[in-house]
């Protein structure tokens, strides 16, 4: 699950920085929640979360777990979600940046062959990836998350993270 909250230009980031440092513990032993990174980019407020439990992310999202806060200070994003297909725990024990990579499938492509054919690899300073499937949009999603800069364009900084069950992830 991610939402994007796209704060203008000359928007004090240091704020968003801050209200992580101040808030973002609130959710390190949430029940439900394999991960959340806390991201952002640029004037991008960005956070991801894995779920091992779509109880969790009701309780997050309906049930006062926390993105009452969201709503508050930023107003109601659009909250896009993915049902898992694949998820892997790297050997970095940190993770310090993360890049997303969505792709749409082709018309023709057959969703269960493209599933099939997910494979993660272990790489050096890989803290954790994880795949997902929309199937409204046939949109498959990528996140992983870097111990150090992976040396790719629109990387995002991973202020927190919180991992109360990331033991728990399958792959899917």
């Amino acid at each position: 699950m991610q939402y994007e909250i796209r704060l203008p230009s000359n928007y004090d980031m240091d704020i968003v920085r801050e209200r992580v440092r101040t808030r973002g513990h609130a959710l390190d032993r949430f029940e439900g929640l394999g991960f959340k990174a806390y991201l952002v980019r640029d004037t991008t407020y960005a956070p991801f979360y894995v779920w091992n439990t779509s109880a969790g992310m009701a309780n997050f999202l309906y049930r006062g777990g926390g993105f009452q806060g969201i709503l508050a200070d930023f107003g109601r994003p659009e909250v896009r979600h993915w049902p898992g297909v694949a998820f892997l725990r790297g050997g970095a024990a940190t993770a310090r940046y993360a890049t997303r990579t969505i792709t749409r499938l082709a018309p023709e492509a057959n969703p269960i062959d493209v599933v099939a054919g997910i494979e993660l690899r272990e790489s050096p300073g890989l803290h954790s990836a994880a795949v997902g499937v929309d199937p409204r949009t046939w949109e498959v999603v990528r996140f992983e998350l870097w111990e150090e800069h992976p040396g790719e364009e629109g990387v995002f900084e991973v202020l927190h993270l919180s991992e109360p069950e990331l033991a728990d992830i399958t792959a899917g």
